[in-house]
């Protein structure tokens, strides 16, 4: 008997250490912060998975939930929610649920209200001079009222009962993105601007800035959307580029100067902690680079109950925590989901964001420091000027080092692998880099540094045209078709728009007639689309003109803030010639 109770002992002794070793593998393997979110949303997403359970997955949205406000305080709702009745699987009656709903909280778009645009006109002085055909100067004259429609305050109810809402209080009107995103995204606002600036709307554009900026204020960065739920993660750090285009167009250097000490603190955030990694290079050189790294290892608010449904094929909770993490930093890039994240496509467990130095990242911090400099100078600022362009210079070598690879002609993203110096110091191999084609590897060119380099230009583009990423109506996000909204077959507005914009910058005239090119095929598409069905779209189908895309886990997206940005900034720099036709199938 006592034999019997020491190997019982033994036995459990065992399972003790090997669980102390998990925990310790799981702590080492999850490193990094995670910011809390707060006590509503953690409500609504109890709502969000009540709801599902009710009402199935047909035209189920889980964003919809945590978009929603309460009509009492957050006590008395959840003793109320808490006291529904439940069926025998733990599901709330379909009618109790929907007489809940009604009763205590507010609709999700009940916290933005519509405003009209002070700098709105219907036909702006001097719109887009060249444009001549009719048809499609009627059409971008449409695109341009759409303005109207996407624009928004903060409603008084919020002010009022922050406590209330989800949605974070900004002070001056936005124009969102549209559909189910009713609020402002970060990189979106980029080529939102740069639509409203072809629209000559520039006290909007001027008021988003302003928003952008009270984020930094409040949080240290921008967030990826203003909601409490996305305070665990930014998204690409183009703030500054937001500022010098809209200094370009309008002379304002009292925004330059007020926004300045935002601009050092967000570009702190993106060099220094999680976000900062150290690669030694070939020739031992050291660079400082930068990565994507939520601040977060739950399950997304926003989509908690896909994501929980997604990771319960993973065998731990550390490896949960670990894929919850992975997944909200593919958010913060704004590439989510894709292949290019992933460790074995399609596999959506597979992803692994923090192991990757991405390209596109750093070519936007490296626009950073180049426009940070430039406002500096503006404003006078001799040490943050110089400051800045030090900055630029190392990160303009580490891009080189790093990411380029000359026999493929793109910029390549670099999977960290365990190759690494006990200062954690990572070693450069050429094993690691991805030698896969993605839209990515091309976002350099739209580097005044990179696209004024013919030699590297000319490869560029001869990469570029072989890589099977340029489709009949654009260029796809990637060659991997996962069924994730940013692999192929979709092509992103954003991502045309930089590639063109690098290629028309450069010297080199088969260059810019690539651009051009890739213009028409790119406005035809969204014309063709529009013409269908009255929408402009979030994403398009680049194997077939007027195709919008699909994949993920949500329906085609109307509205479009950075769809429209893109169509009315291409046709402001471009334009359309009488005689060369739109409506081409």
């Amino acid at each position: 008997m006592a034999i019997i109770v020491m190997i019982f002992t033994l036995f459990i002794l065992s399972l003790t250490a090997m669980n102390m070793i998990k925990s310790e593998t799981c702590t080492s393997t999850n490193k990094g912060p995670v910011i809390p979110t707060t006590p509503l949303v953690i409500f609504l997403e109890k709502v969000q998975e009540a709801a599902l359970q009710s009402y199935g997955y047909k035209g189920f949205d889980a964003k919809l939930y945590v978009d929603m406000s309460l009509k009492q305080n957050l006590s008395a709702t959840v003793e109320a929610f808490n006291k529904l009745p439940r069926t025998v699987n733990g599901s709330i009656p379909t009618h109790d649920l929907d007489v809940f709903i009604g009763k205590y909280l507010n609709g999700a778009d009940e916290d933005l209200v519509y405003v009209e645009p002070v700098d709105f006109v219907a036909e702006p002085e001097g719109f887009l001079p060249k444009v001549k055909n009719s048809e499609v100067r009627a059409w971008a004259l449409e695109v341009h009222s759409l303005w109207k429609n996407l624009s928004r305050k903060v409603s008084d109810h919020v002010l009022e009962n922050p406590e209330l809402y989800t949605l974070i209080p900004l002070k001056n009107p936005v124009i969102i993105a549209g559909s189910r995103y009713r609020e402002v995204y970060y990189w979106d606002s980029y080529w939102i601007i740069r639509g409203l600036l072809a629209s000559n709307m520039y006290e909007t554009a001027k008021g988003i800035v302003s928003n952008l900026v009270s984020l930094i204020d409040q949080f240290g960065y921008v967030l990826n959307g203003a909601r409490a739920y996305y305070s665990n993660r930014s998204q690409p750090p183009l703030l500054a580029a937001m500022i010098v285009e809209i200094y370009n167009r309008t002379g304002d250097l009292d925004l330059v100067r007020r926004s300045l000490p935002a601009l050092l603190k967000e570009y702190h955030f993106w060099n220094s902690g999680i976000h900062k990694v150290t690669i030694q290079d070939a020739q031992g050189s050291n660079h400082s680079l930068s990565r994507y790294y939520a601040m977060w290892n739950e399950p997304r608010p926003e989509s908690s109950t896909i994501d929980s449904k997604t990771a319960s094929k993973l065998p731990n909770i550390c490896e949960k925590r670990q894929f919850y993490r992975e997944l909200a930093s593919a958010a913060e890039s704004g590439w989510d989901f894709s292949s290019r994240w992933m460790r074995n496509e399609p596999d959506l467990t597979t992803t692994s964001t923090t192991s990757i130095l991405p390209v596109d990242l750093n070519a936007f911090l490296l626009k950073m420091e180049l426009d940070v400099a430039f406002l500096a100078n503006l404003v006078g600022d001799t040490s943050i000027f110089a400051r800045f362009t030090e900055a630029s210079q190392n990160r303009q070598r580490a891009i080189n080092c790093i990411f380029w690879n000359a026999e493929m002609g793109q910029w390549l993203d670099y999977w960290l692998g365990n190759s690494y110096t006990s200062e954690d110091i990572y070693k450069w191999e050429d094993i690691h880099q991805n030698k896969k084609s993605f839209a990515s590897n091309f976002v350099p060119l739209w580097i005044e540094l990179f696209n004024s380099d013919d030699i590297t230009t000319r490869k560029v583009v001869q990469s570029l045209e072989n890589s099977g990423l340029l489709q009949p109506a654009g260029i796809a996000g990637t060659l991997s078709n996962t069924g994730q909204q940013w692999d192929f077959p979709n092509g992103w507005p954003p991502i045309q728009h930089m590639i063109i914009e690098g290629l028309a910058r450069s010297g080199l005239e088969e260059a810019r007639a690539l651009a051009k090119d890739i213009v028409i095929r790119w406005i035809r598409t969204n014309y063709v689309a529009y013409k269908k069905t009255g929408a402009m779209y979030e994403k398009y189908d680049v194997t077939k003109c007027g195709a919008y895309g699909g994949g993920g886990v949500y329906v085609a997206q109307t509205g479009f803030g950075w769809a429209n940005g893109v169509v009315l900034a291409l046709l402001e720099e471009f334009g359309w010639p009488e005689d060369l036709k739109i409506d081409y199938y």
